[in-house]
């Protein structure tokens, strides 16, 4: 009797424990997407008079915190990052510990953003935020607005917001040197919003930065600003956007060198529009040398004949400046003569067939070059230099439904070195009319501003299909559009060069206006397809 009442004791205290071990939600059970509550801290929430360095924020569950890092944004920025802990496992308390010397009367701000979640389900504590303040009262006034990008449709998240307060010592230059007195950001919305702030004149800042440290720096950080002061607490909604833009940066030219013998590469920085590269080294009557800017990277190619020299001086000069650069010449093999033709395959009516290369090409036998048709009849080509790039085109009437055979035959091209290309034929094949689509866009320029449209493609919008420069009203058609989504933009060419401008923080010039249209965004061509759009520009 007494071994059964013992079995019986075990069997009972076994399905108690197993039931108490049972911490996830019934199985079939309602998902808990409750986030976690903020219960009370030591010192309390909006404390004044503050002048501890360990905070203690207690919750009703186990938390976790996520991308704090990024999350958190201290405001007034501290010069000594905080200790927060624990990271990476959860606690129902979070300590923060200052490491810093506070401000005296200071409202200081604990932005955890979405960083604090619950550790079952990843429900968000949106915007949590720990106040307190060093002096006798807690600022309370607050600024909100939204931000906006020059060029692109998509704008930016996580854009840090800075507010500078305008006193005697304020100056333009501080963005450069100096934290701002507040800071919030825009975390995966277009908004943001500064509470607990005090009363007075503030010039405002939004940077997306490379590296958050909330200082400016103009070669790897975007920059938005509005020229108007705030004032508080008149000015807290602020109707205006701040728009994001990337400044062109003061030109720069580097040391260059030696990649492979007789090509010379130099790096630089801004504008290359009218750089020029010059010899200054005595070199023979019969020395040849070609220059050309790389494709999409800030460096210029240099290809030279033999020389008998273990060094080159340059000089490098654009409007701005000039400079002196020396060279030195070590390597014993050149890069022999290698071409590539584009396109493959299909050949679109706005296409044209490139023959690419390493090396500069600066001779043509046109005799060994053939362009014939599926009937092998010869097809009549121009071709086409192109200066800042080591590619010739070949321009046709090109007919639809069609094929054609290119074949460049051995010698036909002849680099700076005298080196001669291998044979190499490449064939295309061209679709019927019917096959594109048509887009027929009546343009009302109301004040008759110089305006730039253009027609984009491609995953990013960043692949130009074409582009139209006019001054009026005016009707443009894009014919012979390959079926696929396309996005129209204009630029407001307020200055008129035919190109758009950035802008500058220093000389507060804001960056000329970009605007897309709903309609026009992403919109699909289908083949045969005739679509006709009207815009206004006012």
């Amino acid at each position: 009797m007494k071994t059964f009442y013992r079995f019986f004791l075990l069997v009972v205290f076994l399905v108690f424990v197993t039931n108490c071990a049972r911490t996830g939600r019934p199985e079939g059970g309602p998902k808990d997407e409750v986030a976690p509550l903020f219960v009370n801290s030591i010192p309390p929430y909006n404390t004044v008079k503050f002048d501890k360095k360990i905070i203690k924020l207690n919750f009703n569950e186990f938390v976790t915190l996520k991308e704090l890092s990024k999350q958190l944004v201290v405001s007034p920025p501290l010069k000594n990052p905080p200790l927060i802990t624990p990271q990476g496992s959860p606690s129902k308390i979070i300590q923060i510990q200052i490491l810093d010397t506070l401000q005296e009367n200071t409202t200081y701000i604990f932005n955890f953003g979405n960083a604090v979640q619950d550790n079952n389900e990843s429900n968000i504590l949106e915007n949590f935020k720990y106040v307190f303040s060093t002096g006798t009262y807690i600022d309370s006034l607050m600024i909100a607005g939204s931000i906006n990008d020059a060029i692109l449709q998509e704008i930016p998240k996580s854009v840090n917001v800075l507010l500078y307060r305008i006193d005697t010592s304020y100056r333009d230059s501080i963005i450069y040197k100096k934290k701002p007195n507040y800071i919030t950001n825009t975390l995966d919305t277009t908004n943001f919003k500064f509470t607990n702030l005090k009363d007075g004149k503030y010039f405002i800042v939004a940077l997306k930065e490379e590296i958050s440290d909330y200082i400016f720096n103009p070669k790897n950080d975007k920059i938005g600003f509005l020229t108007d002061t705030i004032h508080l607490p008149k000015d807290s909604i602020l109707i205006k956007p701040i728009t994001l833009f990337k400044e062109e940066q003061p030109y720069k030219f580097y040391r260059g060198r030696e990649v492979t013998k007789g090509k010379l590469q130099f790096a630089f920085e801004g504008e290359q529009t009218d750089m020029k590269i010059n010899v200054i080294s005595k070199v023979p009557d019969n020395f040849k040398s070609v220059s050309k800017f790389e494709k999409d990277k800030d460096s210029l190619n240099y290809w030279f004949t033999n020389i008998e020299a273990d060094s080159l001086n340059f000089v490098v000069s654009n409007q701005k400046l000039i400079d002196t650069i020396t060279v030195k010449l070590r390597k014993e093999k050149r890069d022999s003569l290698t071409i590539n033709i584009l396109p493959k395959s299909v050949l679109h009516f706005r296409d044209t067939i490139f023959v690419e290369s390493n090396n500069p090409i600066i001779s043509i036998d046109t005799s060994k070059i053939s362009l014939i048709d599926k009937d092998t009849i010869s097809v009549n080509y121009k071709t086409l230099f192109y200066e800042k790039e080591n590619k010739i085109g070949f321009v046709f009437e090109k007919k639809p439904s069609q094929k054609y055979i290119f074949t460049t035959f051995k010698g036909a091209f002849e680099d700076i070195f005298s080196f001669k290309n291998d044979s190499l034929n490449a064939s295309f094949s061209t679709k019927a009319i019917d096959d594109y689509g048509r887009l027929t866009l009546n343009v009302n320029n109301i004040k008759n501003e110089n305006i730039i449209v253009e027609l984009l493609s491609g995953k990013n919008k960043d692949a130009l299909v074409e582009r139209q420069i006019m001054d009026s009203s005016k009707t443009v058609i894009f014919n012979l559009l390959d079926p696929k989504k396309y996005t129209l933009r204009v630029c407001i060419d307020s200055n008129k060069n035919n190109k758009w401008d950035t802008g500058n923080f220093l000389k507060k010039i804001f960056p000329e206006k970009i605007i897309y249209f709903k309609e026009l965004t992403d919109f699909e061509i289908r083949a045969n397809y005739f679509l006709e759009e009207n815009i206004t520009i006012e």
